[in-house]
C-alpha cells in the first residue's frame, strides 16, 4: 500500500490534508491535454478531468506502461530473425517478460482511491458528486489504508440527487428527483467468494447500463494486475428508470458491489446482507467442507431472496425454492445470462418489500461515519438545524416574508423609484427628482425600522463562530431538503395549469375560462417565487439590512455593527461561495453593498487584479453545466432551481501561472437565461435587453451560449446591447464575446456553418452601422463595439449526454470541448485588459448607473425597430401638427364670430365638418407612408410609447 502511494507521489502523511481550493486553481497542468502521463501526474490528471465530468478520468494511460510496450516492441523486432513459435508462444515468460509482469501499471482504480483517502471532506463530496454526474459507482464503505477501520463517508452523497420515471397503476408517468441519502429505494447486494473467473463488475454493468462501465472491471482500458487499495471498498450506484416500456426495472434500484473476496470482509457482509432486499452471490464449485461454507449456508437459508451465480456451470436459471435462484455462468452468451438475471432480480423485487436507506447504514455499529467523527462537521450541522427548528412552524410560501422582510415589497419598490428617479419624466424634472429622493429615503428608513429576525440574528452569529464551510454547506442542504417537496409540487401544478392554458389558446378559446386560468397561472408563479429559499436569499437579507443601516447612518437593534456584514460575504467568496450581484427578483443590482463586499475583499486578499468572464444565453441551454464542468464549480443547474439574477465566483490562478497571465483570479459571473417564461407578469424584453448589456459590459469576456446553431434570439438581443454602448458615452467599456453553439453533433459544423457565420457577421455589422448613424457614432462593425473574430470566435459543442438520460453518462466529446475552450479563454485572457478589484467596482457603478439612465432603446426588439420607430416619430409629428394646425384656423375663425356675436353655440358636427379634409388628407398620407416604406412591417411589432400616441391621434382624427 505504501508502494502505491510512493509511486503516486502522495505519501501517508497527505492523507485527508488536499483541499478543494488546491486542485480548483487554474494551474498549467490544468490547461494541457496529453496521450500519455506520467505516474506522478496521475493524481493532477485524474482531478482535472474527473471535475470536467470526463469519465475518461479513469482511462489514463501512463508513460511509463507506453515506454514498456515500446521497449517489448523492440525487443522482440530485434530477435524477428530467431524467432520460434513453440519458443515465442508456447514456451514460458522471458525474463523481459518476467519483469514487465512485476512492473505493472498504476491501477486507475487505485488512483481514484488515493485521491479520495487523500482530500479533505469538501474534496471528497466534490470528488463524489462529480463521479455520481459521470454515473460512476460510489464509494459506501472504505477501509482506512492504514488502520483497516471502516469509514461510511455520507457526508460525501449530501449533495447529490438522482431523477427518475416510472408508471403508476394506471399507466401514467410519474416523475421523482430525491436526494440519494433519503431516497427509499429496493438494494441488490452483489459478493464474491472465493476466486471466479468471471468479472462480477462487469456484470452489474450489464444489468444498469450495458453502454457504460459503471463500476470498473478488470476489462476495462487500463486495467492491471494489481489493485491494492480496493479490497473491501463497497461501491453503490442506482438504476434510475426512464418511465420508458424497455426499462430494465421499473421504479429505481440500488446496487451494491463489495470487492475482493466477501469471505475476507464480515463486516462489510454483514452490514449489506442486514440491508439488502436482493443477494446476489458469484461461486466457483466448492464443498461443504470450504472455509466460506457456513457463511454461503447462512445467506441460502435467509428468508432474504438469493440468487447463485455458479462460475463453472452452463444452466439457465433454475428455482430451486422461494426467492432462491441460481444461474450458470458459462453460457456461450453474456447478454443471456444478464437477461436471465435481470429477470431473477425482478421476481426477487416483487417478493420482497424491504427498501434501503443510505442514511441508515450511519446506524450499524464498528464502522466510523464521517459526520459524526468530525467535530466542525457536527457542530456546523447542529447550529444550521438550529436555523431550520425556526422554519418548522411556517408554511413554506410565507417564509420570505416573515423571516426576510427587507428584501419584500419595500425593496421592490425602493428599486422602482430609483429607476423612475433616473428617468424623470414631466414638465417639473427638477421637483419630480426632489419628491423621489424624498420617497426613497422614506422607504429606507422603514426597512431600517424592520426587526432583525431571529433567523437571520442566528445566521450571522454562527458564521462568526463555527468553522464557516461546514456551516454554510449544512444550511444549503437543510434549505435544499426543506423546499424541494413543495417547489417539486408546485412546478408539477404550473406544468399542467400551463398544458391547460395552450389547449384553450390553440382552440381560439376567448372565454372567461382563458381569463380564470391566466390567472391561476400568474398565481402558480408567485407562489413558486415565493417558495425557492436558498442561500442567496439570506445573503440578500444580510445585503439589505446593510444598505438600510448605511443609508440612516446607523445601526439596528440587536446588531452590534453593521460594518461588519460585508466582511461575511467576502469570506465566502474567498471560501469558494458564489454571491449575487444583480437581485434577480427585482432585477437590480444593489450597488451599495457590492461595493461595500469588494472593499472587504481587497482588504483580505490585497487589489488583485481580475479577468472577468460572464456567460449569457436563452433559459436552460446549458449556461450554469458549462462553467461548472469548465472550472470544477457547482452553480445550481437543475431545472427547479434555474439561475435567477447574475451570481459571481472567484477562480484562483495559480502562482506559477499568474506570472505568465499576469492576473490573480478569474470572476466567473453566471447568469439567468434569456427568454424566460413570464414570471409574475414581468416584462421580459426590456428586461433582456437591459441584463444582456449588463452582463456583456461587465465581462472581460463574454460566452454567448446558443442551443444549436440558430442565432436568430441572440442576433436581436445584441443588436440592443451595441446600441445601448453606444449610447452609454461615459462608462468605459471593452467587451469582446464568443459564441458557443451546445448540442451540435456533426464533427464538421465549423465547416458547414461558414456561411451562416458569414451571413450572421454581415447582419450585425448591417445593424451596427444603422445605429451607429442613429447615435452620431463612428463604428463601422460589429467588432468595433464588441470585439469579436468570426473566424477564431464561434466555438461548436458536442451533445452534453451520451446516450439518453436519466442513466447517461456525460458525453467524453462534450468535455474535450470544454477543455480546448478553456485554453481559448486563458490565452485569450492573456493578452486582455485586465481589472484592479477597486477598478472592478467602479466599473459595477458606472455600467448600473448608465444603463438605469437609458430608458429608450430596452423597450425595442433590435436597431431596425428603432430606426424606423424614429423615423415614424417624425412623421408622426407632421400629421400630428397638421390636425393641430388646422383647429387652431378653425378655432380663430369661431373665436371672432362669437365676438361679433354671429353664433352663440358651436355643434360637434359642425367641428367634424371643418376638419374633414384635413383629416382625410392625414389618413391618405399616412396610408401611403406605411403601404410605401419598406419596413412597414415591423410597425407597432413591440410596446412602445408610439402606441398610446397613435391611439391619441385616432382621437383627433
Amino acid at each position: 500500500m505504501n508502494n502505491i502511494f510512493h509511486k503516486l507521489h502522495v505519501e501517508g502523511k497527505h492523507l485527508n490534508k488536499l483541499g478543494a481550493a488546491d486542485v480548483l486553481q487554474i494551474t498549467e497542468h490544468s490547461l494541457q491535454s496529453h496521450e500519455f502521463y506520467s505516474e506522478e501526474e496521475l493524481i493532477q490528471t485524474f482531478i482535472q478531468k474527473l471535475l470536467m465530468m470526463n469519465y475518461r478520468a479513469r482511462y489514463i494511460k501512463t508513460k511509463e506502461s507506453n515506454e514498456q510496450d515500446q521497449t517489448q516492441q523492440t525487443d522482440n523486432d530485434l530477435s524477428e530473425e530467431e524467432s520460434d513459435i513453440f519458443d515465442d508462444v508456447f514456451g514460458n515468460l522471458s525474463p523481459s517478460d518476467k519483469a514487465s509482469s512485476q512492473s505493472d501499471p498504476v491501477h486507475p482504480m487505485d488512483v481514484q482511491m488515493a485521491v479520495f483517502h487523500c482530500a479533505d471532506g469538501f474534496l471528497k463530496q466534490l470528488m463524489v458528486t462529480k463521479l455520481s454526474q459521470c454515473q460512476y459507482a460510489l464509494p459506501l464503505l472504505v477501509p482506512d489504508p492504514l488502520t483497516q477501520q471502516i469509514e461510511f463517508p455520507l457526508w460525501t452523497f449530501r449533495q447529490i440527487s438522482k431523477s427518475w420515471k416510472m408508471r403508476n397503476t394506471d399507466n401514467e408517468i410519474i416523475s421523482q428527483n430525491q436526494m440519494v441519502y433519503k431516497a427509499e429505494t429496493p438494494m441488490v447486494c452483489f459478493f464474491r467468494f472465493g476466486s471466479v473467473s468471471s468479472s462480477k463488475s462487469q456484470l452489474m454493468n450489464s444489468l444498469i447500463n450495458e453502454k457504460h462501465n459503471t463500476f470498473f472491471h478488470r476489462n476495462c482500458p487500463g486495467s492491471s494486475r494489481t489493485r491494492e487499495l480496493m479490497d473491501g471498498v463497497v461501491e453503490i450506484a442506482w438504476y434510475c428508470p426512464s418511465g420508458s416500456y424497455d426499462d430494465k426495472f421499473t421504479d429505481c434500484v440500488a446496487f451494491c458491489n463489495l470487492h475482493g473476496d466477501a469471505g475476507k470482509h464480515e463486516k462489510q457482509l454483514q452490514i449489506l446482507t442486514e440491508m439488502s432486499s436482493v443477494n446476489v452471490v458469484l461461486l466457483s464449485k466448492l464443498d461443504r467442507n470450504d472455509k466460506h461454507a457456513a457463511k454461503i449456508q447462512n445467506l441460502y437459508k435467509d428468508r432474504k431472496p438469493l440468487i447463485s451465480l455458479l462460475d463453472d456451470n452452463d444452466s439457465s436459471v433454475i428455482k430451486t425454492k422461494k426467492g432462491k435462484f441460481k444461474i450458470g455462468l458459462k453460457c456461450p452468451s453474456h447478454s443471456d445470462v444478464s437477461e436471465e438475471l435481470r429477470k431473477a432480480i425482478n421476481d426477487c423485487l416483487k417478493e420482497s418489500s424491504s427498501t434501503f436507506r443510505l442514511e441508515d447504514v450511519s446506524q450499524h455499529s464498528d464502522i466510523r461515519v464521517d459526520e459524526k467523527d468530525d467535530d466542525d462537521c457536527r457542530r456546523g450541522r447542529e447550529a444550521a438545524q438550529e436555523m431550520m427548528s425556526l422554519l418548522k412552524k411556517k408554511e413554506l410560501r410565507n417564509i420570505k416574508e416573515s423571516f426576510l422582510p427587507h428584501q419584500g415589497k419595500l425593496w421592490h419598490q425602493w428599486c422602482q423609484k430609483n429607476k423612475e428617479l433616473h428617468r424623470p419624466q414631466g414638465e417639473k424634472i427638477e421637483m419630480e427628482i426632489s419628491r423621489k429622493k424624498t420617497q426613497m429615503k422614506k422607504i429606507r428608513k422603514q426597512q431600517h425600522e424592520f426587526d432583525i429576525s431571529n433567523f437571520m440574528m442566528l445566521m450571522m452569529c454562527s458564521f462568526d463562530k463555527l468553522e464557516k464551510m461546514f456551516f454554510l454547506k449544512w444550511l444549503r442542504f437543510l434549505l435544499d431538503e426543506h423546499t424541494s417537496a413543495d417547489i417539486s409540487a408546485l412546478h408539477h401544478k404550473y406544468h399542467e395549469k400551463w398544458s391547460t392554458l395552450l389547449q384553450l389558446k390553440e382552440k381560439h378559446d376567448k372565454s372567461e375560462q382563458l381569463e380564470t386560468e391566466q390567472t391561476e397561472l400568474e398565481t402558480i408563479s408567485e407562489e413558486l417565487q415565493a417558495a425557492t429559499f436558498g442561500l442567496e436569499h439570506i445573503m440578500r437579507e444580510i445585503g439589505k439590512i446593510y444598505e438600510s443601516c448605511s443609508s440612516v447612518k446607523k445601526n439596528k437593534k440587536d446588531l452590534k455593527d453593521f460594518s461588519s456584514l460585508p466582511s461575511l460575504a467576502a469570506e465566502m467568496m474567498i471560501s469558494g461561495f458564489p454571491l449575487e450581484l444583480m437581485d434577480g427578483d427585482a432585477a437590480h443590482v444593489p450597488v451599495i453593498w457590492i461595493s461595500a463586499v469588494l472593499d472587504q475583499l481587497v482588504q483580505k486578499l490585497g487589489d488583485q487584479k481580475v479577468f472577468v468572464l460572464s456567460v449569457l444565453g436563452i433559459q436552460s441551454s446549458g449556461k450554469s453545466t458549462m462553467l461548472n464542468a469548465m472550472f470544477g464549480l457547482q452553480f445550481a443547474v437543475s431545472a427547479g432551481r434555474c439561475t435567477r439574477g447574475a451570481f459571481m465566483q472567484l477562480v484562483r490562478v495559480s502562482d506559477q501561472m499568474k506570472t505568465q497571465m499576469n492576473f490573480d483570479y478569474i470572476l466567473v459571473v453566471d447568469t439567468e437565461g434569456l427568454r424566460a417564461l413570464e414570471l409574475a407578469g414581468r416584462s421580459t424584453r426590456h428586461h433582456d435587453n437591459e441584463f444582456a448589456t449588463f452582463v456583456i459590459g461587465l465581462g472581460n469576456l463574454t460566452l454567448i451560449n446558443i442551443f444549436g446553431e440558430n442565432t436568430a434570439e441572440m442576433q436581436d438581443i445584441l443588436q440592443i446591447v451595441v446600441q445601448a454602448f453606444m449610447r452609454m458615452k461615459k462608462v468605459r467599456l471593452n467587451p469582446s464575446c464568443v459564441f458557443v453553439h451546445q448540442n451540435v453533433s456533426d464533427v464538421a459544423a465549423r465547416e458547414k456553418t461558414m456561411e451562416a457565420r458569414r451571413q450572421l457577421l454581415e447582419k450585425l455589422d448591417e445593424m451596427t452601422k444603422l445605429a451607429a448613424k442613429e447615435e452620431g457614432c463612428d463604428a463601422e462593425c460589429f467588432s468595433d463595439v464588441i470585439k469579436f473574430d468570426v473566424q477564431n470566435d464561434v466555438k461548436y459543442f458536442a451533445h452534453l449526454w451520451e446516450g439518453n438520460p436519466p442513466m447517461a453518462p456525460p458525453n467524453p466529446n462534450y468535455c474535450e470541448n470544454i477543455q480546448e475552450l478553456k485554453k481559448y479563454i486563458m490565452s485569450h485572457a492573456s493578452k486582455s485588459h485586465r481589472m484592479l478589484l477597486k477598478d472592478f467596482k467602479i466599473h459595477i457603478k458606472d455600467l448600473w448607473e448608465g444603463l438605469l439612465n437609458e430608458q429608450f432603446v430596452f423597450s425595442f426588439r433590435n436597431s431596425l425597430e428603432i430606426s424606423v420607430y424614429r423615423k415614424l416619430e417624425t412623421e408622426y409629428s407632421k400629421w400630428s401638427w397638421s390636425l393641430q394646425n388646422a383647429m387652431l384656423k378653425i378655432e380663430n375663425k369661431l373665436h371672432n364670430k362669437i365676438q361679433n356675436e354671429a353664433i352663440h353655440e358651436v355643434e360637434e358636427t359642425y367641428l367634424q365638418r371643418e376638419l374633414k379634409n384635413t383629416s382625410k388628407e392625414v389618413e391618405k398620407s399616412m396610408s401611403e407612408f406605411f403601404e410605401k416604406d419598406t419596413y412597414a412591417d415591423i410597425r407597432f411589432s413591440g410596446k412602445h410609447p408610439l402606441k398610446p400616441k397613435s391611439k391619441s391621434l385616432r382621437k383627433k382624427l
